[in-house]
């Protein structure tokens, strides 16, 4: 049995994988701490053989004034907790990181795409990253995840939102558009798989298939009893003017799949993720 201890006892990843993992309880022991305030630093992490560390600043408005909280949560304390890990004898670590390091709106992200962020959380995650493969070598081991966007029940981020149109609007813009993203569980299935292995280096876990943004919210709304109907009078406007509130959501963003292929699994669809979130969500 694999003793685990997921640092970060409000995350979203942390909770879904907990709850993932409990189906295979005869496999692992899962602890959760909050990195809150310093009584982490009393816990005893000797006796865990995983330290999966996903607490972290996330889905918040950046301003000159928090700017300063991101390297402080997501660089400097995770680096403290692998370098805890560490000298506890802890043999394998897992970091949440994510595709933001690469500071891109549009494009495809490939092997030789070179991460260069934008945002305060994009360059906090990156340099935490960097900061924590100082402490690898033989006896510790360490996995750096980079996933897309998440969704699932409970999720934040444009997920809730789309959804929220979906339910309310008739119609949506019909753009040819592709976005790597994954399904919470398939993310927390892929964490487990990495973990029984102690594979080491950088991954990349998305869903099998792009998604069209479209054909989420139609799926959404046809959960929920609803028709959509896609409409092409937006789609000039939102290509011209190349807004970064339309690319995110309209843009194209995608990982290569080569990329994805060090962990073999099979994920669940794109369509039963969304009956999965949704009826969740209502049920």
């Amino acid at each position: 049995m694999k003793k685990i201890l997921i640092t970060g006892k409000n995350s979203y990843v942390g909770n879904s994988f907990a709850e993932w993992a409990q189906q295979y309880s005869e496999k692992y022991e899962i602890d959760k701490i909050s990195l809150r305030n310093d009584a982490w630093k009393e816990v005893d992490f000797s006796k865990y053989d995983v330290v999966l560390h996903v607490a972290g600043i996330a889905h918040r408005k950046e301003t000159k004034e928090n700017a300063s909280l991101y390297y402080k949560v997501n660089t400097a304390l995770a680096y403290k907790v692998a370098e805890k890990a560490k000298n506890s004898g802890v043999k394998y670590f897992v970091f949440l990181s994510s595709m933001s390091v690469y500071g891109l709106e549009t494009g495809e992200i490939n092997i030789h795409t070179v991460p260069n962020p934008k945002t305060n959380y994009g360059k906090s995650k990156l340099e935490a990253e960097e900061q924590i493969k100082m402490l690898e070598d033989s006896s510790f081991k360490l996995a750096i995840l980079r996933p897309p966007m998440i969704y699932g029940k409970g999720c934040k981020g444009n997920y809730p939102r789309l959804a929220r149109i979906a339910t309310k609007s008739p119609v949506f813009p019909k753009i040819d558009n592709r976005r790597s993203m994954i399904y919470i569980d398939n993310l927390s299935e892929f964490i487990r798989i990495l973990i029984d292995k102690e594979k080491v280096g950088l991954f990349f876990p998305q869903n099998s298939d792009y998604v069209r943004t479209y054909d989420m919210v139609r799926m959404i709304a046809n959960v929920h009893g609803k028709k959509i109907k896609g409409i092409k009078l937006f789609n000039l406007i939102i290509n011209h003017f190349n807004l970064k509130i339309f690319n995110k959501v309209f843009g194209n963003l995608t990982y290569d799949k080569s990329l994805s292929a060090q962990i073999n699994y099979i994920p669940i669809t794109f369509k039963e993720t969304i009956k999965l979130t949704e009826m969740k969500e209502r049920g």
